[in-house]
């Protein structure tokens, strides 16, 4: 675990995020509920409150699970053509699921990203204040 004077490994930042874990230290939690960014992680101090994913962590499921629920409704309409309504008890809830899965570790790994490109508490960064 990097304290807080050692700046991790780019790769070892976006694990931890992904993982929902500091991007800094890899010890404490990044998320305080479901999707909401923690304050300061407990662990090192790191002052999370400035980070901010926007609608990033949106836009990549979307692509993600739009290329995969498309891909997979074509081939299942191509080998079985099933009714409609297989098709909307199918892809609804999978999509819902995919959805839920992929946001809180997309969101981690766009705060990480964020840490390791432009720390808002580290002005030697680039894009550091």
């Amino acid at each position: 675990m990097a304290g807080a004077g050692h700046a991790p490994s780019a790769a070892r930042s976006l694990l931890s995020g992904l993982a929902g874990r500091c991007p800094r230290c890899g010890g404490g939690r990044l998320f305080e509920g479901f999707l909401t960014i923690a304050g300061q992680c407990e662990a090192c101090g790191l002052n999370l409150s400035e980070h901010d994913s926007g609608d990033g962590p949106a836009v990549a499921a979307i692509f993600i699970l739009g290329f995969g629920v498309i891909g997979l409704a074509w081939a299942v309409e191509r080998l079985v053509m099933p009714p409609l309504w297989i098709h909307a008890a199918l892809w609804i809830p999978l999509t819902i699921a995919g959805t839920l899965l992929l946001l809180r570790p997309l969101k981690g790994l766009t705060v990480a990203l964020q840490y390791c490109v432009r720390s808002v508490d580290e002005p030697t960064l680039p894009g550091g204040t």
